[in-house]
């Protein structure tokens, strides 16, 4: 008899666009004979020593009907909601959906993603944002920082969504969505660990100079606790400047299986497919406006702007591009988030065609980390990681293009990259 948390899983397997669980093993063969078939060195490589590079990918087709109504088909490659992997800067999407979701849900006249955001500061390590240069006004608010956060997955947008949201309205939303296994528990590159990740700023919302909206310092009294079978990694790391020699211990950190990642891009980009408990509460703009700033590339946005040097068109479009540097095809666009950190790649992905009118969802993750000591600069993002990344959705991409289709996706309300919102 399955117990509880079995069964939790296979349920979850049942979602839309994933298949069940148990049909995992024939899914991997067809991953692995595609990319075997591109007769690549460093394909065969990673494959050879996929539990070596912890590697997960769940690739799903998209087929429609006479109405452009989406079905999905998904394959799987050493997928396993059981097993660790930081999701480092992937956790990013769902914090920005969920910020929109709670000013919709305030349902407070005048305040939008676009009225002027106050953080102030009230506990331990805390830090004020008053003004951001980087607008076209001169100040921060919820729609400028998700701006940052898609277009070239800036960490302080991403704290100060983290902080409006709240760690518990955050947390929960999500589980409420059916994603319970995911853990958003701290804010990115400060250091946050202890109680000050579950204490968020206080934060005001002004218009013409008049408060809109005052919300306190904010405590989560609840605590998450992991749930997986091991989070400990690696041999070592360094704590400190100095090495620990000993596993890695990542329970404290955020978590997101690869399964949850692509669910909630699904219920984002096709909230029509799923059911109504798993959609987040936004307005039919609020979609557009995540579509825009998910797909677009840094040197197309006016505010905030960003060199083309720096912020190339890859610069966090990782699958099917990898690291390249030079402009990518305007007729091909990603709708996606990546993450890297401690060796980890991932990207998670709506990859569109426009003009051969193909679409897929590819979510991927690898571990680049031969030492597998922690905490170091000594990983193989350049020689493995990358390389891996673009030749995997150049694999799909190609079989897609392949592929047939009984009727071709209308994909127009996705081009929405030529005036900004």
């Amino acid at each position: 008899m399955l117990n509880l948390r079995q069964l939790l899983l296979l349920s979850f397997f049942l979602l839309p666009g994933f298949g069940l669980f148990a049909q995992k093993k024939s899914q991997d063969k067809f991953l692995t004979k595609l990319l075997q078939s591109q007769k690549d060195s460093l394909l065969n490589h990673v494959l050879k020593y996929q539990e070596k590079y912890h590697v997960q990918v769940l690739y799903t087709q998209i087929d429609r009907d006479k109405n452009n109504q989406p079905s999905f088909k998904s394959y799987t490659l050493g997928v396993d909601p059981e097993r660790y992997y930081y999701p480092a800067s992937t956790v990013k999407l769902a914090t920005a959906a969920a910020a929109l979701e709670k000013l919709n849900s305030l349902q407070i006249s005048g305040l939008t993603r676009n009225t002027p955001m106050r953080t102030d500061s009230a506990y331990a390590m805390q830090t004020r944002a008053v003004t951001d240069s980087t607008s076209a006004n001169g100040l921060p608010s919820v729609g400028h920082y998700i701006k940052k956060v898609l277009l070239v997955s800036d960490n302080d947008a991403y704290n100060r969504l983290y902080e409006f949201v709240g760690q518990q309205t955050l947390n929960e939303a999500l589980h409420k969505k059916g994603h319970e296994d995911v853990r958003i528990i701290h804010r990115l590159s400060v250091g946050d660990s202890g109680e000050r990740r579950r204490y968020t700023n206080p934060i005001t919302f002004y218009q013409n100079g008049q408060l809109i909206y005052n919300q306190p310092l904010a405590y989560n009294p609840n605590e998450y606790q992991n749930k997986l079978k091991s989070t400990k990694l690696g041999v070592g790391y360094y704590q400190n400047g100095k090495l620990v020699s000993e596993p890695m211990d990542f329970s404290n950190m955020n978590f997101m299986s690869i399964t949850s990642q692509q669910a909630i891009l699904q219920s984002l980009i096709f909230p029509e497919a799923v059911p109504a408990k798993q959609r987040f509460n936004l307005t039919a703009e609020d979609y557009t406006f995540l579509y825009k700033y998910m797909g677009m590339l840094p040197h197309e946005s006016n505010y905030p702007a960003y060199n083309s040097t720096d912020y190339y068109d890859a610069y966090v479009k990782f699958l099917l591009f990898g690291s390249d540097k030079e402009a990518m095809p305007k007729h091909i666009r990603s709708f996606n988030k990546v993450g890297d950190a401690y060796g980890f790649l991932i990207d998670n992905a709506y990859i569109v065609n426009f003009e051969n009118k193909v679409e897929f969802m590819l979510t991927a993750v690898i571990l680049v980390n031969e030492a597998m000591v922690f905490n170091t600069n000594d990983y193989q993002y350049d020689t493995i990681g990358f390389p891996f990344m673009k030749k995997l959705g150049q694999a799909v991409y190609e079989h897609e293009l392949e592929r047939k289709r009984k009727y071709k996706p209308d994909l127009s309300k996705f081009q929405v990259f030529e005036e900004q919102l």
